[in-house]
């Protein structure tokens, strides 16, 4: 089959691999679509740590179930159409054991640590399956995983009705954090220094956007959350905070990046800093927000590329031009 293959850091090429086959509890889905997001970029760079290379990566995916392995349980049949958790927890460590597979000990995801769907195929544990209703398309199949990442989120830093959220970064995590804090009654305001994505962040309801914190004339939020990863975002989101504020850390930052935050102020301010990991469980909430329209999903995917262009997708997605940028594997969307 054809898939995109990142043979080690700065060298991606789309070539011939094997075809997957389904181990035990196993299932191989047609990949409908995949969509890049910022870990993509770290691996293709080399700076996503658990990644080992050769690797096919691409963890934001749905499509249809093709060939069943052994012992599939829950009455998964051959056609039947899936958006996929991309989580491999092991089960066994203590933090699985408590209940917080995402900080497994043994880490692994489809696509960042094991072979994934930037490909045609891709073998998946039939538990990760998630049933998707005929009116959703594999496009917005493929967008509840980063849905399900925010929702994680969400819940971690927590939202009241009428508070007011900032959130900075207006590409597609900041767009999908938005719309589930207003869903939740919180007043969200917007930065992104591409302010050619604050159109879409006023079109989904905030209260008001900016280029830069330092536009919003010294106004302090009651919570604040980073979709960026970048320090000086992470810096300034802080800083907007008012006394008792609480901040997310919820964009995915370089390993070795540092961040300067006063001791002083989460001491006598009592300001609450909370990080958020990937997905826990929350694929199956997110799916039922997509599906519902919950979330709006067409104000998020602006870019469409066949399998065979995956490097431009990835310097798509890099440039900024485009939010969500999905790779169609079969050339067509359903």
């Amino acid at each position: 089959m054809r898939a995109a293959i990142v043979d080690k850091p700065g060298e991606i090429r789309v070539g011939e691999v094997p075809d997957p086959k389904p181990g035990d509890r196993q299932v191989v889905v047609k990949v409908g679509a995949c969509g890049i997001c910022g870990t993509d970029l770290h691996i293709a760079d080399g700076h996503f740590p658990p990644t080992p290379y050769p690797i096919v990566p691409g963890h934001e995916f749905a499509g249809e179930i093709v060939e069943l392995g052994a012992d599939v349980p829950g009455g998964w049949k051959v056609g039947d159409r899936v958006a996929v958790d991309p989580s491999l927890f092991c089960g066994y460590c203590k933090p699985c054991r408590s209940g917080r597979g995402n900080l497994c000990e043994n880490w692994n995801a489809t696509g960042d640590t094991v072979n994934g769907a930037f490909a045609e195929y891709v073998a998946v544990p039939s538990a990760n399956c998630y049933r998707m209703p005929d009116t959703m398309t594999w496009e917005q199949g493929a967008l509840v995983e980063p849905v399900s990442c925010a929702v994680h989120g969400v819940r971690r830093i927590g939202v009241e009705a009428g508070e007011r959220f900032l959130v900075v970064g207006a590409g597609t995590m900041g767009l999908i954090m938005q719309q589930l804090l207003q869903r939740a009654g919180a007043q969200v305001t917007v930065v992104d220094r591409n302010t050619a994505r604050l159109g879409r962040a006023m079109d989904l309801g905030a209260v008001a956007v900016a280029g830069d914190v330092k536009d919003l004339d010294d106004e302090k939020f009651e919570a604040a959350a980073d979709c960026t990863g970048a320090a000086p975002a992470i810096e300034a989101a802080f800083d907007s905070l008012q006394r008792g504020g609480r901040l997310l850390v919820f964009g995915v930052a370089p390993e070795e990046a540092r961040v300067a935050l006063s001791p002083f102020r989460i001491y006598n301010d009592e300001i609450t800093v909370v990080g958020s990991m990937a997905v826990m469980n929350s694929f199956g909430a997110a799916l039922d927000l997509v599906a519902s329209g919950a979330v709006d999903t067409g104000a998020l995917l602006t870019d469409t590329l066949p399998l065979e262009r995956y490097p431009e997708a990835l310097d798509l997605m890099r440039s900024g031009a485009g939010l969500k940028v999905q790779v169609i594997p079969g050339g067509e969307s359903a």
